[in-house]
């Protein structure tokens, strides 16, 4: 089978030079059948799995020398993107192209001597420089939002300006199957642009992104996720698609444009300018991008839909999966500064520079609470529309699904994705002025909010209420379902609507460009919820309690939480950007019913989209019926293991070899015998790399200076691109040299016995930030290591326990 994770995967391309890695030999896994071959472990790269002759191994693949040398060795060009011959038959499967994140620090000997050294005052000092970041990630991400709303507004409004003017023009001379064809082509010259440079120069800039930070969160490095390239064409993605007329939104993006601005100031330096400012050299550690990652995401949701509180639950919720109550402070801070650059910015744009009650991205506008009340006689039907959004979810869900599974076998290829993209802005436009021009739903202006009235055939004094929905940005669509008064749209017409839209939004999340569905999804439940409110103004003689815009909020809450299954930070958010907390308890009620109808059938969206990519991610808790396996079962076998003492000709075999591609090398005693020595310790692979760079060795006169001076700083400058293996040359003189590892490495590294149960060994990976556990037996010596892989492998499935089967990627 071909290498297809190469266009397959979110970022569409091969590793980076910190990610990539050569196959490795592996062992059986005991307990395994005969020929098959164990997961890899956490740094694999591209493989086949075939039998060896000349071992008793199982060698995982091959990577040809051309490939390692354009990626390893030019760590700033990307290798040319090689196009897949066949394509994995299901999606039951986890791909060898995902490395982790470390998120557990190495406590070696030069840490702990750091620590040590720095006082009370220095602690101080890292803690304002967090605050400090968090402050300029909020102001950052707060400035990214208004500049894509200008800029939206705009161009959104230069063309639908030009189509109005062109449909009212023709409309009573005939010709308008010109204004079809110029709606259709001003769509799709703007999404055929958009898509371009998604497709064609960072492609894990489509979609959301919030699946791919979520991934990253949870401890899987996905390439070129938070990288600026990626902010950069996420932020003119965006624009581009939304004034292309997709049924997308924008304030899902801004969750990745977030993360990827926290996680660039975080480092202190620039290296594309490639200068270092040496302002957080400490905060160099995965640990710490993690947290500034979550603040980031949240800051996001906070300026998208003005709600700090909901972005601070959002990313605890949906994103994080490593949560502490010590940074919480500094997230909720960091979306505070994102709210309040957003509305001053705003505020002065729009001519009220002391006015700072202006909302996010989104105005849902205020609901007022004297005249839109709710009575306890509506509480069933709240739980009736929780129903129907858990089932619109679900299907929606089923359906993007097998279109996403589509995609991967035959639409692959970035010309095709383009080709793809631009067809679904055509076919939206048409779809949209045929529903439009075959509408006779006139309704005259009451107080609307309608920007862009399209008169059409209708009589003097009104416009098209279908026009009204559709030809508008999705976001300005949601207010006005939600304020127009009762009677503004046609039972039919929203039927329509909701119909026609659910199918566009399904083929639309997905396409290579970037866009969100929360704005998707909240304009099909406020459709449909709208059309639920009606019946009941009709029965009660238009009752005060039975306005169908308070339906119309409901349903949009319901088939929210279908999609993407959120509860309690989607009732923060849609209370915040409601301004009323008086219907907190039904978007609460309506969000729950629709989450636990949904999950009857199907996955929410994100994390169906994670399994699609075939990423190894790690859920809150192991299968309920995976305690019947053992460590001993699921861990990869064999390890190789390092001494105190080794040669530097030897670390760097192990290192270059094909048959050792492990993160981390457990160190043992110095023991004669066929034996295993006794664990000692723990080093990283790119510790040992920065160590050979550096020449760290002991014949060296120097080596008493340069461990003093080498610290850790050799570590920090290199993250988190470390410098592949290849790159470093070593003399045939220094291969005889000595490399001590006792300072380095880490000497208390997580076990587990052999007889520990999966859903324990689960545990700790979540709740330590492991990326690898090392398996002893009673006797202190190494017998195996269990990754995220071995884990990620085992699933519920609907026929019990599931075993995935590993990718050949």
């Amino acid at each position: 089978m071909a290498n297809v994770s190469k266009k397959v995967s979110w970022s569409g391309r091969d590793l980076d030079d910190d990610e990539a890695a050569p196959p490795v030999r592996r062992g059986p896994r005991p307990g395994a059948p005969a020929g098959e071959a164990a997961p890899l472990l956490n740094g694999a790269g591209p493989a086949a799995a075939r039998a060896s002759p000349h071992s008793a191994f199982f060698r995982i693949g091959q990577v040809s020398s051309v490939e390692l040398d354009d990626e390893l060795l030019d760590p700033d060009m990307d290798p040319p993107h090689p196009f897949p011959t066949e394509i994995p038959p299901n999606a039951k499967l986890l791909s060898h192209k995902y490395e982790s994140l470390d998120y557990d620090n190495s406590e070696n000997q030069l840490f702990l001597e750091e620590e040590r050294r720095i006082n009370h005052t220095a602690f101080r000092t890292v803690e304002i420089k967090r605050w400090v970041i968090c402050a300029m990630v909020g102001i950052l991400t707060g400035l990214v939002p208004c500049f894509i709303d200008i800029v939206v507004e705009k161009l959104a409004g230069l063309k639908y300006r030009l189509v109005k003017d062109n449909i009212d023009g023709f409309t009573e001379h005939g010709g308008l199957s010109f204004s079809l064809l110029l709606w259709a082509a001003l769509n799709a010259a703007v999404v055929l642009l958009g898509s371009t440079i998604v497709a064609f120069v960072e492609p894990v800039a489509a979609g959301s992104g919030i699946p791919q930070i979520k991934c990253f969160l949870n401890g899987v490095k996905i390439p070129h996720v938070v990288r600026r390239k990626t902010l950069v064409i996420k932020v003119s993605g965006v624009i581009l698609t939304v004034v292309g007329g997709l049924a997308v939104g924008k304030e899902g993006p801004m969750i990745h444009s977030g993360s990827g601005i926290a996680a660039g100031i975080s480092q202190g330096r620039s290296t594309p300018l490639k200068r270092d400012f040496k302002i957080f050299e400490y905060l160099r550690r995965d640990t710490e991008k993690r947290d500034f990652v979550s603040a980031g995401g949240a800051a996001g949701v906070s300026a998208a839909f003005g709600a700090p509180v909901g972005g601070v639950l959002f990313s605890l919720e949906e994103g994080a999966s490593f949560w502490n109550q010590f940074p919480t402070w500094r997230i909720f801070f960091a979306s505070m500064i994102s709210t309040f650059t957003l509305h001053f910015v705003l505020s002065i744009y729009h001519g009220n520079a002391w006015d700072l009650s202006s909302p996010g991205l989104i105005n849902f506008g205020r609901f007022d609470t004297e005249t839109m009340v709710y009575v306890i006689h509506e509480i069933p039907i709240f739980i009736a529309m929780g129903v129907v959004g858990g089932i619109l979810g679900a299907v929606f869900n089923a359906l993007n699904y097998w279109l996403g599974m589509f995609r991967i076998r035959y639409v692959h290829r970035p010309r095709l994705q383009v080709v793809e993209a631009t067809l679904g802005a055509a076919v939206t436009a048409t779809a949209a002025f045929v529903l439009i021009y075959s509408s006779r739903d006139c309704q005259r202006p009451r107080g609307s909010s309608v920007s862009y009235p399209l008169q059409l055939f209708c009589a003097d004094g009104e416009y098209n209420s279908m026009a009204a929905a559709f030809f508008n940005t999705p976001e300005k669509s949601v207010v006005s379902l939600f304020h127009d008064p009762p009677g503004s749209y046609n039972p039919v017409t929203l039927g329509l609507f909701t119909l026609v839209y659910f199918f566009l939004a399904c083929w639309t999340y997905g396409l290579t460009v970037s866009a969100g569905v929360f704005i998707p999804s909240l304009l099909i439940g406020a459709a449909w919820g709208r059309l639920f409110g009606i019946p009941p103004s009709y029965i009660t003689g238009a009752a005060v309690w039975a306005d169908p815009g308070k339906y119309a909020l409901m349903g949009a809450a319901a088939q929210l939480g279908g999609i993407v299954r959120m509860t309690l930070s989607l009732t923060v958010i849609m209370m915040e950007a409601t301004s009323n907390v008086t219907y907190g308890f039904p978007i609460m009620l309506v969000g729950m019913t629709a989450k636990i109808v949904g999950d009857v059938f199907i996955e929410g969206l994100y994390d169906m989209h994670i399994q699609l990519q075939s990423v190894p991610f790690l859920h809150w808790e192991a299968p309920v019926t995976s305690h019947s396996l053992t460590a001993r079962e699921v861990m990869s076998t064999p390890v190789i293991c390092l001494r105190r003492r080794e040669k530097v000709g030897g670390i760097a075999d192990v290192l270059s070899s094909t048959a050792s591609n492990h993160n981390g090398f457990p160190v043992v005693e110095d023991a004669d015998g066929t034996q295993p020595a006794r664990l000692q310790g723990l080093i990283l692979r790119s510790q040992l790399i920065v160590l050979l760079k550096h020449k760290v060795f002991v014949e060296r006169s120097s080596m008493g200076l340069l461990r003093r001076r080498l610290r850790l700083k050799g570590s920090r400058d290199a993250y988190p691109r470390f410098p592949p293996i290849q790159s470093i040359h070593v003399s045939q003189d220094e291969r005889e040299c000595t490399m001590d590892l006792s300072e380095f490495m880490n000497p208390s590294p997580y076990t587990v016995p052999q007889e520990a149960s999966l859903p324990r060994v689960f545990k700790l990976f979540p709740a330590l930030g492991l990326r690898q556990l090392v398996v002893a037996d009673n006797c202190n010596q190494v017998v195996g290591r269990v990754t995220r892989k071995d884990l990620a492998r085992y699933r519920h499935g609907k026929g019990g326990l599931e075993e995935l089967s590993l990718a050949q990627t």
